[in-house]
C-alpha cells in the first residue's frame, strides 16, 4: 500500500472512537457494496477485546496444526514475520486455519507478545486461541472461532496472500475493524472519508433517539405520528451525501 493512502495516526485514533455498528452504516452511505457484503460471520467471536474498537492493515498467512511441519514450513516463520514487520501500522494478523477443524493453536502468550513487538494490535482468526490469562494484560485483541488448548504442529503454510474465511475475502493490506459485534472489512479508498461518515451516519439517528428518549424521561409513550416523522428525517439523513 502507498504510504500516501494509508491512514493517519489521527485518523486511525478517529476510528477507534466508533463501533463496528456505526463503521457499517457509514460504509453504507457510500454505495460501494450491499450491505450484507464485507462483514465476518458471527463464527468470528470477540474472546480478547481490544478496547476501543481495533483499526488496523491486515497482514495474512495460512496456518495447519494437524500435521508436523516441512522444513520448507519452518522457513516461513521468519519469512512471515518479516512481511509483518512491513505492514502498515497498526497491523492485524488475519489468520486462516486451514484444517477442518482447529486442532491446534496458532496464539498464545508467545506469538501474541512477538506480533505486538512487531506493531500488531491484534489477531481475526478462524482458528483457535489460548494462554488468556498471559494474553489479556498485553492489549492484544483475540478475535477468533475458539478456545484450544495445544498447539499441535501448527505451521504457516502460505503467508501474504489472500485469506477467506466467515464470509470475507481479506487481502494483505487491507483495512479492518473488530469490537464486541464482531469484524468488518472498510474499503480503503474510502478510509480516509470515514471518520466524517461515522459521523453522520450517528447523526443521522438522532432524530428518532432524541424523540423517544424525552417521551422515555418524560415516562410517556411515544405518539406513533411523531415517531413516523423521525423515521423519516432519519432515513433522509441516511441517504444524504
Amino acid at each position: 500500500m502507498e504510504a500516501n493512502k494509508q491512514l493517519t495516526a489521527a485518523q486511525v485514533a478517529g476510528l477507534r472512537g466508533f463501533d463496528t455498528p456505526t463503521i457499517a452504516n457509514a460504509i453504507e452511505r457510500f454505495g460501494l457494496r450491499s450491505r450484507i457484503e464485507g462483514a465476518m460471520t458471527p463464527e468470528i467471536k470477540c474472546i480478547l477485546p481490544y478496547g476501543k474498537t481495533m483499526i488496523g492493515y491486515a497482514c495474512t498467512a495460512k496456518v495447519s496444526a494437524a500435521n508436523p511441519p516441512t522444513p520448507a514450513h519452518l522457513e516461513n516463520w521468519m519469512k512471515y514475520y518479516g512481511v509483518l514487520q512491513k505492514t502498515p501500522r497498526p497491523s492485524i494478523a488475519v489468520i486462516e486455519d486451514i484444517d477442518p477443524v482447529p486442532v491446534g493453536s496458532f496464539w498464545g502468550e508467545v506469538n501474541a507478545t512477538v506480533h505486538k513487538s512487531l506493531g500488531a494490535v491484534g489477531t481475526i482468526t478462524n482458528g483457535g486461541v489460548r494462554d488468556l490469562h498471559e494474553v489479556g494484560p498485553l492489549g492484544f485483541g483475540f478475535f477468533a472461532k475458539c478456545l484450544l488448548v495445544t498447539h499441535g504442529y501448527i505451521h504457516i503454510e502460505e503467508y501474504d496472500c489472500p485469506v477467506t474465511f466467515a464470509g470475507v475475502t481479506v487481502k494483505p493490506g487491507d483495512l479492518l475493524a473488530a469490537d464486541v459485534h464482531g469484524v468488518v472489512l472498510i474499503p480503503n479508498e474510502i478510509a480516509h472519508e470515514l471518520g466524517d461518515a461515522c459521523r453522520k451516519a450517528a447523526a443521522a439517528e438522532m432524530p428518532v433517539l432524541d424523540g423517544c428518549r424525552k417521551a422515555i424521561a418524560e415516562g410517556k409513550e411515544v405518539d406513533l405520528a411523531a415517531l413516523k416523522e423521525w423515521r423519516t428525517q432519519m432515513a433522509a439523513l441516511r441517504n444524504a451525501k
